[in-house]
C-alpha cells in the first residue's frame, strides 16, 4: 500500500464508509491521516455519491462536513402532516374544539402541492398551538459540528384557510441550549387570512445560519384560530412541517 501512487490511494479509501474513515483509517499511519483529513477524499466521495453543491474552494473541513451534512439530511420534524394524530407533538393547547385531522382538501379547501402529503391539522375558534423539541444530538449533530462549523437550520411550514372562514397563523422557532436558554428566536408576524380567500397553501420559512455556539436543541412551535368563532374546525391549516440541518 505504500508504494501506491496518492491519487490510487484515495481511490480505495473512497469506497470505504465514511464513518470507518473516520474512526478506523484515520488511525493507520500519518499519511492515512492526511488523505482522510484533506479534501480531495472527500470530493471524490460526494462525486461518487451524487451529492453537490458544496463550495467550490478545497477546504477540507468544508468537503467533510459537507459530506457528513448531506448524508444525513432528513426532516427531523416527527408527523408532519397528522398521519399519526397528535403523536410526538407536545405542549398541546386546544382552544375551542381543539386540533382536528382531516384529509386533504377537506371542506372549501385545496389540495397540497405535493401528492405525498395527504392529510393537515385545522385549528377551531380559539388558539390552538403545538410544538416539538429536537434534540440535535440524538439525532446525530455533534456538539463540536454545531458549535464550529454552525451548518443552517432551515425551517418550514405550510398554512391555509377555508375558503368560507378567515383564520389566523403564528409560527415561532427558538434554538436553544444545554440548558433551554433562547440562544436565536423566528418569530413570524401573525398572518390574518380574510374571510372568502382563496384556501391556497402557502409556505413559511427561515433559515437560522451564524447563531454561535452551544446550540442542542431546536423547539418549533406553530397555531393558529378562526377569526369568526365558529364552533367547530374553521380556523387555520397546517401541514409538512420541517426543520433540516443543511450544509
Amino acid at each position: 500500500m505504500e508504494s501506491l501512487p496518492e491519487a490510487v490511494l484515495i481511490r480505495i479509501l473512497a469506497s470505504i464508509p465514511a464513518v470507518e474513515l473516520v474512526l478506523v483509517c484515520r488511525l493507520v499511519c500519518c499519511q492515512w491521516k492526511d488523505l482522510v483529513d484533506g479534501a480531495a477524499l472527500w470530493i471524490l466521495k460526494c462525486q461518487q455519491e451524487g451529492l453537490t453543491g458544496a463550495e467550490s474552494e478545497e477546504d477540507a473541513e468544508n468537503w467533510q462536513n459537507f459530506y457528513f451534512l448531506s448524508k444525513k439530511r432528513k426532516n427531523l420534524i416527527k408527523n408532519p402532516c397528522g398521519e399519526e394524530d397528535l403523536e410526538h407533538w407536545g405542549e398541546v393547547e386546544n382552544g375551542g374544539d381543539g386540533w382536528k385531522i382531516e384529509e386533504l382538501p377537506g371542506d372549501f379547501g385545496k389540495e397540497f402541492p405535493s401528492e405525498e402529503v395527504h392529510k393537515y391539522f385545522v385549528t377551531s375558534y380559539e388558539w390552538c398551538r403545538k410544538a416539538q423539541v429536537i434534540d440535535l444530538r440524538a439525532e446525530g449533530y455533534w456538539e463540536e459540528l454545531m458549535d464550529t462549523t454552525q451548518p443552517k437550520i432551515v425551517v418550514r411550514d405550510w398554512y391555509a384557510g377555508r375558503s368560507d372562514a378567515g383564520c389566523l397563523y403564528e409560527l415561532c422557532v427558538r434554538l436553544l441550549s444545554e440548558n433551554e436558554d433562547v440562544l436565536a428566536e423566528y418569530k413570524s408576524e401573525t398572518v390574518t387570512i380574510p374571510q372568502d380567500n382563496d384556501a391556497s397553501w402557502t409556505e413559511i420559512s427561515h433559515t437560522f445560519s451564524n447563531y454561535g455556539p452551544g446550540v442542542r436543541f431546536v423547539r418549533f412551535e406553530h397555531g393558529g384560530q378562526d377569526t369568526l368563532f365558529w364552533k367547530g374546525w374553521y380556523g387555520a391549516r397546517v401541514t409538512s412541517s420541517s426543520v433540516t440541518v443543511e450544509p
